[in-house]
């Protein structure tokens, strides 16, 4: 029996109710897939921040360290000034846990409305693979003349060779495992021409270790316009973090909503963090109608990372089969309750194991 310590944060807002629904779903289906977890519940988030002024602890980086995965609801609260939690909590365990990858499958399920006219499950099939730790994020830059008719503002993009050639590298060896095989360099060199030089520099060096993948260049404005007219075209597309958190959004738009849409901020040697991207929604908190189907997703994303495939194949077809029953992937027009669609999961995990 594998056994897994499973850091929890549930954080604001709608992220407790959520996560609540993916323990469960893993307390009651654990036995049939001879496996064993051990949640541990950490409270970071804006009421902690709000009581005691404290963001991340060394205690909180020890305890999230010695877990096998960490499973995130949201983070982000209506009393607390935008920049602080998402700065202080998420950009911070990113970069202490050098989660460098922020994987994003952008994937249209069957019975999936999708807004792009005429496109199926079979065209909207790809994976965005973000650096996810240097860039525009890396918090480089400030002021001078603060609060003054002269203040200028500084935001500087820090691109390092290390990070981007191991970026490049994930992003080519997920290709290998896919039937298309393609890689799309995601930039803008024609504007970026220090930085987005460097990445395409290293992108086709890269390539040439790989002469059964295909390669692909688009500047970013070029690649949101063909995500929308042509999503079929895509594999896998690797960008930097501003960019991959830009396109990421617009992904979730043409998979079907935020309702649906998942995400890994990955570290393959070390502890990774999955997360639903549709943020704390506080205004639909403890009513029981948020939808937690990209939570439940960003489950099964954390199963195979830690290499229970199947469990995780599962997972993902009990989301197919729920979502055909949902009204709607919109919070309180689904027809169902959030523990309901928690529940109908479970039954989907427990009927097809006991086939």
């Amino acid at each position: 029996m594998n056994k897994y310590n499973i850091s929890l944060l549930p954080g604001d807002g709608t992220g407790p109710e959520v996560v609540n629904e993916a323990v469960k779903i893993l307390n009651k289906t654990q036995s049939k897939y001879n496996v064993e977890f051990n949640f541990i519940k950490n409270d970071l988030g804006g009421d902690r921040y709000l009581k005691s002024n404290e963001l991340v602890t060394t205690k909180d980086l020890e305890d999230l360290g010695n877990s096998d995965a960490i499973l995130l609801g949201a983070i982000g609260h209506p009393d607390v000034k935008p920049g602080i939690l998402e700065q202080g909590i998420l950009l911070y365990l990113r970069k202490e846990f050098d989660q460098y990858i922020n994987l994003r499958p952008v994937i249209l399920y069957p019975g999936i409305e999708t807004p792009l006219a005429g496109k199926t499950p079979e065209d909207i099939n790809f994976t965005v693979v973000r650096e996810n730790t240097e860039g525009l994020y890396a918090g480089a830059g400030g002021y001078i003349h603060y609060g003054t008719e002269n203040e200028v503002a500084t935001q500087e993009s820090i691109n390092t060779w290390k990070a981007i050639n191991r970026c490049i590298i994930y992003a080519f060896e997920y290709a290998k495992a896919n039937k298309r095989k393609k890689v799309t360099l995601c930039a803008k060199t024609n504007v970026l021409t220090y930085a987005h030089d460097l990445w395409e520099r290293i992108f086709y060096q890269v390539a040439e270790n790989y002469p059964d993948i295909e390669t692909d260049y688009g500047h970013v404005d070029a690649v949101c316009m063909w995500m929308v007219k042509n999503p079929e075209w895509f594999d896998v597309i690797v960008t930097d973090n501003m960019f991959g958190d830009i396109i990421t959004d617009l992904g979730a738009m043409i998979q079907g909503g935020m309702g649906i849409a998942a995400g890994g901020n990955i570290n393959p040697e070390g502890v990774s963090m999955f997360e639903p991207i549709g943020g704390s929604a506080p205004k639909y908190t403890d009513k029981n109608v948020i939808n937690p189907l990209a939570c439940i997703a960003a489950t099964s994303m954390m199963l195979k990372e830690l290499g229970e495939d199947k469990y995780a194949k599962d997972i993902e077809e009990g989301i197919i089969q729920t979502a055909q029953k949902l009204e709607s992937l919109s919070a309180g027009k689904m027809g169902m309750s959030t523990s309901d669609v928690g529940d109908e999961v479970v039954k989907s995990l427990l009927d097809k194991n006991n086939e």
